[in-house]
Order: C-alpha cells, then sequence, then structure tokens
C-alpha cells in the first residue's frame, strides 16, 4: 500500500488534483481502483489521505514524478548511476548563460552545476521527499540539509558549448554529518577541469538549529557511503576573522530570487557577494583557482550584509612555499622554472598566485555576526583552450 497527500480547498472536482486512471508514475501505468479516503481538517484547508495503488495526487508530483526507488538510468538528466550504483554521472552542455565575456564557465555557473547534480542524486536515489534534498526520514523529523564547509579547486574552465562529465558521491563526516565530493572532466579528452568537497549537516527547519542525525535516516543515507575524496585535505587550514579590511562592500541587501527553497540565501550567492570586492586589476588577469568557504549561520532576507575582503601579504611566502630539494613549490607553482626560463625573481613573482582572505558578516546590534568566512586563490589568466588534440 502507498500514501499520497494532497491538499484540498473544495469538494472533488479540486483543479489542483487529479484522479489516476491514466497517468503514468515512475513510468508504471496506473488502473483505476477503490481507495480509502480519511479527511483531516487543517484550519481553513483539508488534508487528503489516499491509501492505495490508486486514487488522487497532486498536480505538483505528477509534473515532478519523483522516483520512489532507485533509479539507474534517468534519460531526461543524461544521469546514470556508477561507483557500483551509488555514485551519480550526469553529462551536462554549457550553455550561453552560463559563461561570461570570455566564452568560460562563470564560478556561480560551476556551483549551480555542483548543486543541481547533487539534488539529482538524490532523486535517482529513490530517497528524495518534496523538500531541498531531504530524505523521507528527514522530513518526518522536519530536518533539512545545511552545508558546513565547501572546498572548491579549479584547474580550466569549460567553455561556451563544451560537453562535461560531472561525477558525484557521498561518504561520511563525523557522526552526524556528511561528505559529498564532485569531479568535472571534459568528455572529449577527459582532463579533469574542477574538483571539489563540502561538508553538510543537518538542521531543524522550525527551530533553525543543528541537529543529530537520526538513526533512520542514517540507515537511509549510509548504504550510499564511498570511502573516496576528490580533494584530500586530513587537516584543513583555518580560515583567520577579518577585523579589519581593505575593500569593503556595505549594505547588501538579499532579495527574494536569492532564497532557495529552504528560504534561506543560497550559498552560491555569498560567493558573488564576496567576489565584488576583488580589485577590478586582478580580475581582468586573473581567474579563480581555489575557494574555501566556512559557514558560521544563516543569511535570511531581513539581513543586511557587510562584505570585507583583505589580501593575505605573506600567506604565500610563510605557509604556501614548500621546498623539494632546491626547487621552490608555491601550491604548484615552479619558482626555479620560471627563474630559468629567463623571468628572473621579478617575473615570477609577478606570476605567483594571489590570496585573499573574505568575510560576510550581518550587520548588528550589538555586534556584527558572521556569515561565511572565505578564501580565494587566483592565478593568471590561462587560455581557454588548454588541451592540445
Amino acid at each position: 500500500m502507498q500514501c499520497l497527500w494532497c491538499s484540498s480547498y473544495g469538494g472533488d472536482h479540486d483543479t489542483n488534483k487529479y484522479k489516476l486512471n491514466n497517468v503514468r508514475v515512475n513510468g508504471t501505468p496506473t488502473r483505476p481502483a477503490k481507495t480509502d479516503k480519511l479527511r483531516q481538517n487543517v484550519g481553513a484547508a483539508t488534508t487528503l489521505t489516499l491509501v492505495g495503488e490508486n486514487g488522487y495526487i497532486t498536480r505538483e508530483k505528477i509534473r515532478q514524478n519523483i522516483p520512489t526507488k532507485k533509479q539507474f538510468v534517468d534519460p531526461h538528466r543524461q544521469g546514470l548511476m556508477i561507483e557500483g550504483g551509488v555514485g551519480y554521472r550526469q553529462t551536462v552542455v554549457i550553455r550561453s548563460y552560463e559563461v561570461g565575456p570570455d566564452k568560460t564557465a562563470t564560478i556561480d555557473s560551476i556551483l549551480n552545476l555542483f548543486q543541481e547534480t547533487a539534488l539529482n542524486h538524490v532523486w535517482m536515489s529513490g530517497l528524495l521527499g518534496n523538500g531541498f534534498g531531504a530524505t523521507h526520514g528527514m522530513m518526518r523529523n522536519n530536518l533539512i540539509w545545511v552545508v558546513s564547509r565547501m572546498q572548491l579547486q579549479v584547474d580550466h574552465y569549460p567553455i561556451w558549448g563544451e560537453v562535461l562529465e560531472i561525477d558525484t558521491w557521498v561518504g561520511a563526516s563525523g557522526k552526524n554529518g556528511m561528505r559529498r565530493d564532485w569531479l568535472i572532466r571534459s568528455q572529449a579528452t577527459g582532463h579533469i577541469f574542477a574538483r571539489a568537497t563540502s561538508t553538510w549537516v543537518m538542521m531543524n527547519q522550525h527551530t533553525r538549529r543543528l541537529s543529530k542525525m537520526p538513526e533512520e535516516v542514517r540507515a537511509e543515507i549510509s548504504p550510499w557511503f564511498i570511502e573516496k575524496q576528490a580533494i584530500r585535505d586530513d587537516i584543513p587550514e583555518k580560515i583567520r576573522k577579518l577585523d579589519e579590511a581593505t575593500y569593503c562592500n556595505s549594505d547588501l541587501k538579499p532579495k527574494r530570487s536569492d532564497l532557495d527553497m529552504n528560504n534561506h540565501v543560497n550559498n552560491v550567492k555569498y560567493l558573488k557577494w564576496m567576489l565584488e570586492t576583488i580589485p577590478d586589476q586582478v580580475l581582468e588577469s586573473h581567474q579563480l583557482s581555489e575557494i574555501t568557504l566556512e559557514y558560521r549561520r544563516e543569511c535570511g532576507s531581513s539581513d543586511i550584509v557587510q562584505s570585507l575582503c583583505e589580501q593575505d601579504k605573506d600567506g604565500f611566502l610563510g605557509d604556501g612555499v614548500k621546498h623539494s630539494g632546491d626547487i621552490g613549490l608555491l601550491n604548484g607553482f615552479s619558482l626555479a622554472s620560471e627563474i630559468i626560463g629567463g623571468n628572473g625573481i621579478l617575473g615570477s613573482l609577478d606570476k605567483m598566485p594571489i590570496r585573499y582572505t573574505h568575510l560576510l558578516q550581518a550587520k548588528g546590534e550589538p555586534k556584527n555576526e558572521e556569515i561565511v568566512r572565505g578564501r580565494t586563490t587566483w592565478k593568471r589568466k590561462l587560455s581557454t583552450l588548454p588541451f592540445t588534440s
């Protein structure tokens, strides 16, 4: 038996529900059948519970057609299960509205693709309720996912019209968290463009407080865990708090379009606010190569946000340079090769990455509250076509 729920504000001719005589749900044709109906009044609305194979279903559920069991292939989303049936791969094409003036994908487009593939992974698992990536067990416990940390590394940016493969999978993170990783590669060449890892925890959607993972939720998601990491960072470097900054953008106000299905500002918007404080000359000559974000609290529609940014003066010369023999390596950047190549010390330093520390905070009394701490690394722009045939 299966329980289907819909909201009814009138009689049996409500236009927001359909009888399941000829509707296909998950590819299976339904047949007319008798149903047991239990109406429960909730304020002005009436909730209709349908028990049985057929009955009524909301227009929303017909349009979404969320799977109730695991799917291995989804032709509509160009997705399929990998890694023994627990990982997910989706094929995407970079659209014209996902690129900037240089015809390469913007960083927020990449983050949006991460979010979409993660949701589609849960969709195909058969665990998705009608929440924003929440499982059935999470919905029963009024829980939602919130990201606590994200790290992204970009080697090359995909170009307009390029076909990509995005792999994503999940793993355990402590007792009450979940890790989600991604890899983006070119379908044509197989070269990896970007990789990312993130940590997620659960929040009660009513109290807005973090919650332990219920056992029924652990039982749902733990069979999907993979011991594999896109970015290995066993001891992540802490991001310092900015007390003052050279670059500042104040009085940022969230718009309605910035809110997601959990009714808080989407994490992609946070990054946009951060990048607005980067100096124009850096944006013109450099490209973003790495981001680390540490989330502290939610940002709601009524918050007034301040974005602070400060260039790290000694971050690379202090802890960024690693030595292998007599060769200095700066996050993979070879000082020796640049000097030998005739660029000299000044020429090589000019090509060194630039790093910034960021802070988003909600302005308030008696003090401002941290929303996100961030760190960005910028390298000299490369050709948009880095690979030769």
